[in-house]
């Protein structure tokens, strides 16, 4: 089966899922279209991650972030003639598509080419439910609503997401973002904790707008005043220097195995975003049996249970939290368990890519 992918970008959370269903689908041969980033891990370096014989990588160069008519329509004629070349070579049995501006342009072009029955659409995060004003929401959803009259399946992440969705009249399904969770809890050794002297919070991802780093930033500063706590950002990103706080610690992209080293060595797992899908780096976080602190968003929702931390609305609530959560170091240990069992029991990658394969299965035989 050919699964041809488009993406963008491929980068962040998507290497993270990009690699962990090519690996759980070894017989299939994934065609990888995707955009760049300026700020993210190097395309070598991501190409290196996810290489497999399985799979085949073409760059989407016209491919960009931010809304731009002139610019989203040479990525529309690019991707227009990349899918017909494949659709000639008879390699195309279902299109993937993951993120937004990948679903907008994407479904338009399939429509175009007569591909839409055999089109998915992964929007890894609603960006009408968070975006910077009221007046951004209603663009991002009236953009959401035409794309999808141009066919293909919706499928969320996670519950919250499908909500968002149904809510605003698109019809949806939901597929769990999943980890290894064994292989992610065992990749950092135990090893018996010294005494730190401080109480570290971290976050992982890219530095952009949607991960809101101001907010970050003002939890942070306000929380400066106590030299014990320390705020880490593992990540890059077009919005660095919004990180002001003397108390930030930015390390720029790391090693998988340091990522992970340096979520298990922290106290508390901190997620300041405006919306998401289901976040890898939260779900790792979740593995390795951090508390978690997250923003009251879609996404986000989804990985609290009322036992392995909270949610917040403000950066007041978050603080209070924070503050809370340093001074009952017993009910941190047991908050950090509840995470490993809520991972473990709702978002193993096993279950995920089996409806993945099952979805893809059905949309071949269809169309055969």
């Amino acid at each position: 089966m050919y699964i041809v992918h488009v993406i963008e970008p491929l980068a962040g959370g998507m290497v993270s899922f990009m690699k962990s269903l090519t690996e759980s689908m070894p017989l299939d041969h994934h065609l990888i279209i995707h955009g760049r980033r300026e700020h993210g891990m190097p395309l070598e370096e991501v190409r290196q991650k996810i290489a497999a014989p399985n799979i085949e990588f073409i760059c989407w160069e016209s491919a960009a972030r931010k809304l731009s008519p002139l610019q989203d329509l040479r990525a529309a004629r690019e991707l227009f003639i990349l899918l017909k070349w494949l659709k000639a070579e008879q390699r195309i049995d279902v299109v993937h598509l993951h993120c937004s501006k990948a679903g907008f342009i994407g479904r338009v072009v399939c429509r175009l080419l007569c591909l839409h029955h055999l089109v998915f659409y992964t929007p890894n995060g609603a960006p009408f439910a968070g975006g910077e004003s009221s007046a951004a929401n209603f663009l991002y959803k009236q953009l959401e609503r035409i794309a999808y009259r141009f066919g293909g399946q919706i499928i969320c992440c996670s519950s919250s997401e499908q909500a968002a969705y149904e809510n605003a009249g698109m019809p949806a399904i939901a597929v769990n973002n999943g980890i290894p969770y064994e292989k992610i809890k065992s990749s950092v050794k135990a090893e018996p904790k010294s005494e730190k002297g401080f109480f570290e919070i971290i976050t992982v991802g890219r530095i952009v707008d949607q991960k809101n780093p101001a907010l970050f930033n003002r939890i942070a500063h306000f929380c400066a005043q106590f030299p014990q706590l320390r705020f880490v950002w593992v990540g890059e990103g077009n919005e660095r220097n919004v990180l002001t706080a003397p108390n930030i610690e930015v390390t720029g992209w790391l090693p998988e195995h340091k990522v992970h080293r340096r979520v298990s060595e922290a106290d508390v797992y901190l997620s300041t975003a405006r919306y998401e899908g289901l976040p890898f780096a939260a779900l790792e976080a979740l593995a390795l049996q951090k508390p978690m602190l997250l923003s009251n968003c879609t996404g986000n929702a989804d990985l609290v249970n009322g036992w392995n931390g909270g949610v917040f609305s403000n950066w007041q609530e978050a603080v209070n939290k924070l503050l809370r959560f340093y001074n009952n170091n017993s009910m941190l240990r047991l908050m950090g368990q509840q995470s490993g069992k809520h991972c473990e029991y709702h978002f193993n990658f096993s279950e995920t890519f089996r409806d993945y394969r099952r979805l893809y299965s059905e949309v071949a035989h269809m169309a055969c």
